[in-house]
């Protein structure tokens, strides 16, 4: 009985472990994971990066977000007259914002071949897709043990 339980018990660690989201921390890795077709997720840490607004650097918030980097899309350097090579991907969701109302909240994120990131923040009108609030952010990839505010996630 203790040897069936004991099988039973590794057998559900083994499966555990394998469904453990494996932390990617540079570009390659990146663009390794999802050139082999794995799911890649990306939890930002804002307080970690650089929030620009109308060209001036601000505060950033002590807030975290994250999205699943799908679809994607990469750009070799060169490719549309950029200096670095990135991978790209974007989503927009209908929120409910406390001063806006509902709005569409836009996010576009490009992590470079450098391992710097830039994220998009845009909150758009559902009527004429006006722009009422726009924010950049600028981070790097962590590591899980540096002040990187960018960390990526492979299943």
């Amino acid at each position: 009985m203790r040897l069936l339980t004991s099988l039973v018990l590794a057998a559900a660690l083994g499966a555990f472990a394998m469904a453990a989201p494996k932390r990617l921390t540079s570009f390659t890795a990146l663009m390794s994971a999802l050139k082999s077709g794995h799911e890649v997720a990306v939890v930002v840490d804002y307080a970690k990066t650089v929030m620009v607004i109308d060209g001036k650097e601000e505060p950033a918030p002590k807030a975290i977000g994250g999205m699943t980097f799908s679809p994607w899309e990469f750009f070799e350097k060169g490719v549309v007259r950029n200096d670095k090579a990135y991978v790209v991907s974007s989503e927009t969701h209908l929120i409910a914002h406390p001063r806006y109302g509902y709005v569409n909240n836009y996010v576009r994120m490009r992590i470079y071949d450098d391992n710097s990131v830039e994220i998009v923040a845009r909150y758009l009108t559902l009527e004429k897709q006006e722009v009422v609030m726009d924010e950049t952010f600028k981070g790097k990839i962590s590591s899980g043990k540096d002040q990187g505010g960018v960390a990526i996630f492979a299943r």
